[in-house]
Parts: structure tokens; C-alpha cells; sequence
């Protein structure tokens, strides 16, 4: 069956990888075009982007670097999940009107198999989640957590990049299971909104000079998980108050991702492998992806249930207009969101009056 609406452009405006940054991105690594509209085949939709999530792995895929996925080849569209309208459908599978999760990049409109994207229901929560709480960072923080960080009750949880989406959802995932949350954010607001909103019992500004004696002071009796986010002064300051068995779920090391070489000083490796020894620490890297068969109905029911009751909150940062996509992501990098980072695309034909960006 097929099924049309008339695009709201006759053309279709792309971000497209320009060159690989040397360091941290600028605006000349990107490159904006319009270019026409995309025909869906058979099984196919059209679909129109609303929200487009941006998301510090992205940095990664603009780097030739070994990684667990394929880099965005120069003059290849931006990666980045969506949440989209679709706008035809030569398939059974979807209507036209339908709102979905996709995976279809910097762009307006995109062409993508009904096989690859999901329904959204926008009753059930706005829209927006899908792409932070209710979407990939909320599930990279309860698989993380709970699967290689297993917190039990009373230990306590230290997570780096608190107040954003993914260690936001950490701390109080690790709260709901009977842990202390400890958590670390960039900036005097961040770490009071950690505390006031999000019910954080300590929250600590790693950019403060007394940054290590504060965390030493927030931690009397060791740190039993750690999720990291960032790496760098962060980690360097949390190794040595691990506890014997800790466990140091590894999301991301946004502090590292700009690096072009090796930091400065002694080969600190044997200390750490020592310090792993000799405190039988598990260290795990992780993808969220491989946790997808085995829990993320679960996370899906959970975070659903948490969201209603009040017991999780959140907070997202809407930008508007893609043509503001490389600088809001350049200024990602470096901390400047706050709160789950997305551009808005086009209407959101779900939306009610205007509201705040932070949303409980």
C-alpha cells in the first residue's frame, strides 16, 4: 500500500562530513547543502525529521580510528538517531502520520526501511524521550548499571557527566536500588540541580580546586561502582578510593575524544593494572547494543514505571534549526548542554503549548 503527504520543502537540507577534524571539531568539518527530496521504494518510507539527537559517540565516528563501528566516510551524512514523521509509505507495516525512531543522520528527509524503525506512541510519553530517557542514553545507563555495575544496597555509586542524560538516569537508577549516589558535574548549576532535582545525596563540581579532597570527604568508605563517562582528572581522582571488588562499568571517555596524541608524563599503565590486582576491580567497556535482546523490555517497562511515579526525572536541551547542529554538538564536547542535547528539526506535530526544557 502506498501513501503520500506533501513534504513541507521541495528540498532537502543535509550536514554532511566535510573532513576529519584534526582535535576538536569545527564548523569547517561539516558541510551544509540542499539537495532534492529522497524516493522511497518498495518497504520503504519518507520520512521527515523532527528531532535529531546529538550524542558525544558521534565524535568518534568522525575519526578514521579503530572503533566498534564504521566511521562516516568524508562527504557522508552526519549518523544520529531521529524521531520522524512519515510522510509516505509504500509499505503495510506503517501509515502516514505515524511518528517513529529511526536512525536516518543530519538531514530534513531520508528514505529508510520499515524493518529499521519503531512506532513511537506519542500518548505514552513526549515524543522527545525516545531519544534520551526512554531511548538509547536511558538504556546505556540501566544496562550499564545494573547489569555490569550490579549495585547492591548501601554501597555506594559515583558516576561522572551526572547531570547529563546518561549519568543523570545512573544516579537515580542506582538511588531506586537502595545505593548512594555520588555525582560529578561540570559547573555550579549542574551540581545543584543534581542535588535539588534529581535528589543526588552529593553532587561535586570537578572543576573545583578542591575537587580530590571533596571526593574523598564525599566517599568515607570507598567507591563500590563507578560509571565512567569521561576519563581523564575524573578517573585519575576516583581509582585510588576504589573498593576491593568495585566494579567500573566503561560508557565513554568524552575528556579523551578530542586527543590527537598520548597525554603528557610517566606511563601510569602498570599503576593501574596494579590497582586492578590488587583490588580484584572488574573493569567492562561497553556498547548498549549487546544488551538489547536480554534486557531492554525490561528497561522499557521500568523506565516507564519510574518516569510515572516521579521517581526518575530528567532534563533536555532543544536547540532549534539543523543549520545549528555542528556548533551545538562542537559545544557538547566541551560540557555546554545541559541536559539531553537534540535539535529540533521541524514541527512536532505532537506538541502542545510550549513548555520548560526539563520535564519530570
Amino acid at each position: 500500500m502506498t501513501s503520500t503527504t506533501t513534504p513541507e520543502s521541495a528540498s532537502n537540507l543535509t550536514v554532511r562530513l566535510a573532513s576529519r577534524p584534526e582535535g576538536e571539531p569545527t564548523p569547517e568539518n561539516f558541510a551544509m547543502a540542499e539537495e532534492s527530496l529522497p524516493t522511497p521504494r518498495d518497504n520503504e518510507l519518507l520520512l521527515r525529521t523532527i528531532y535529531l539527537s546529538l550524542d558525544p559517540y558521534m565524535r568518534g565516528r568522525m575519526s578514521e580510528a579503530e572503533s566498534y563501528a564504521a566511521p562516516v566516510p568524508v562527504g557522508g551524512v552526519m549518523e544520529g538517531g531521529t524521531v520522524c514523521e512519515v510522510m509516505a509509505a509504500n509499505t503495510d507495516m506503517f501509515d502516514v502520520g505515524d511518528i517513529v525512531l529511526a536512525h536516518t543522520g543530519w538531514q530534513q528527509y531520508a528514505v529508510a526501511s520499515d524493518r529499521v524503525v519503531r512506532k513511537i506512541d506519542p500518548t505514552r510519553a513526549p515524543i522527545t524521550t525516545a531519544l534520551g530517557v526512554l531511548g538509547m542514553p536511558g538504556f546505556t545507563a540501566y544496562a550499564g548499571l545494573l547489569v555490569i555495575g550490579d549495585p547492591k544496597p548501601s554501597e555506594t555509586v559515583v558516576v561522572a557527566a551526572a547531570a547529563g542524560p546518561v549519568g543523570s538516569a545512573v544516579g537515580q537508577i542506582a538511588q531506586i536500588k537502595g545505593a548512594r549516589a555520588v555525582g560529578i558535574a561540570g559547573g555550579p548549576a549542574k551540581v545543584e540541580y543534581l542535588k535539588k532535582e534529581l535528589g543526588f545525596e552529593v553532587a561535586l563540581d570537578h572543576r573545583s580546586p578542591d575537587f580530590v579532597d571533596a571526593l574523598a570527604a564525599a566517599t568515607p568508605e570507598g567507591i563500590d561502582v563507578y560509571f565512567e563517562n569521561v576519563g581523564g582528572a575524573v578517573f585519575d581522582a576516583v581509582l585510588p578510593r576504589m573498593n576491593e571488588f568495585g566494579r567500573i562499568p566503561v560508557c565513554g571517555l568524552v575528556s579523551q575524544y578530542n586527543a590527537t596524541s598520548l597525554p603528557d608524563g610517566p606511563d601510569r599503565v602498570p599503576m593501574l593494572m596494579s590497582r586492578i590486582l590488587t583490588k580484584s576491580l572488574t573493569v567492562r567497556g561497553f556498547i548498549q547494543r549487546e544488551f538489547v535482546r536480554a534486557h531492554y523490555r525490561d528497561f522499557q517497562q521500568d523506565m516507564a514505571g519510574w518516569l510515572t511515579n516521579g521517581k526518575v526525572r530528567y532534563r533536555e536541551d532543544v536547540v532549534e534549526g539543523l543549520e545549528n547542529a555542528p556548533d551545538a554538538f562542537v559545544g557538547m564536547l566541551r560540557g555546554d548542554n545541559f541536559g539531553k542535547l537534540m535539535i529540533k528539526v521541524g514541527d512536532d506535530p505532537t506538541a502542545g503549548p510550549p513548555a520548560a526544557t526539563t520535564a519530570s
